[in-house]
């Protein structure tokens, strides 16, 4: 091995170690992470920050973090090294065919990503796929990030370098049992002050709309119980529990089996975009307009 393939193979080393302590945010997670000792890792980061004449880390006394041009270098180094995996596994294995990272949220992954990517497998059964459940902001922000390919999401209001693509709206409803709903013996609009009603916690992005409704048509409902996920609120109401405001495609089945009954109000929640989010950047990842394809042929609708 003459030099050049000397300083190549020690700098990609360096970058992995640096991308690891990047990622891990600690020196030493880093370095359990990469089966190496902690010195060794310490001492790598020390001499790539020399060579470069730059701060990459700032030292806290709990972890590391980037500095500013820290994340430029990392930005960078990620997108070099993963073209170069790319091409690896390209020369290895002639029919891969690259791969996609997707994040959304646990409710609009179960109920609306989960049927798009069984097509797209089908169809690239060769593309490695990574899906992360998260909150809309997480995913907002992995998209700004560049951890990300495809963020599932409400429609932002300022998508900002980021292209959408739009799926269509999902409906709010209020939905109760039989049961609850002969038991309240009230007017639909008069809900509010008899009914348990039951809403995502305040955190959601879903119950964010929801309140802001509230303060809209001056509703403060007496009643309120609070879950962390849709999934509940559909049982809770089917048990008779109270009022819950769901996702009106996620219960459809309900509806029509008449185990869960619509409150139709005077003033209906207005319904809410949602789409795809991602970065129009080079080098560009094909896999997005792919899936974008397959969504676009689905069978699947919102």
């Amino acid at each position: 091995m003459d030099r050049w393939d000397m300083d190549t193979f020690e700098n990609l080393t360096k970058y992995k170690i640096f991308l690891s302590v990047a990622e891990n945010k600690s020196i030493s997670k880093a370095a359990a992470q990469l089966y190496i000792s902690q010195p060794a890792v310490s001492i790598t980061i020390r001499k790539l920050e020399e060579n470069l004449n730059t701060t990459l880390f700032i030292r806290k006394s709990k972890g590391v973090e980037l500095t500013e041009k820290g994340r430029l270098l990392y930005d960078q180094a990620k997108k070099a090294l993963g073209m170069l995996s790319d091409i690896e596994k390209s020369l290895r294995f002639p029919l891969y065919t690259g791969y996609l990272r997707i994040a959304s949220s646990s409710v609009l992954c179960k109920h609306f990503l989960m049927p798009y990517l069984k097509a797209f497998s089908g169809s690239y059964p060769n593309t490695d796929l990574a899906v992360t459940c998260t909150s809309s902001a997480e995913a907002y922000s992995m998209i700004e990030a560049c951890s990300i390919d495809l963020a599932l999401v409400v429609k932002p209001e300022n998508a900002g370098a980021a292209v959408y693509h739009s799926l269509g709206v999902i409906d709010y409803t209020f939905v109760c049992s039989p049961a609850y709903r002969e038991k309240l013996n009230c007017k639909n609009d008069e809900i509010f002050e008899y009914a348990n009603i039951m809403l995502l916690d305040q955190d959601n992005v879903s119950r964010k709309h929801i309140n802001r409704y509230y303060a809209k048509n001056n509703i403060i409902p007496l009643h309120i119980l609070e879950v962390n996920e849709m999934d509940m609120l559909i049982e809770f109401a089917k048990m008779s529990i109270g009022v819950s405001c769901v996702v009106k495609q996620f219960v459809e089945q309900e509806l029509e089996a008449g185990t869960l009954m619509e409150i139709v109000l005077s003033n209906p929640i207005p319904p809410r975009e949602i789409g795809f989010l991602y970065n129009d950047i080079q080098p560009f990842n094909e896999n997005i307009l792919r899936f974008l394809n397959v969504t676009i042929h689905s069978l699947v609708k919102v």
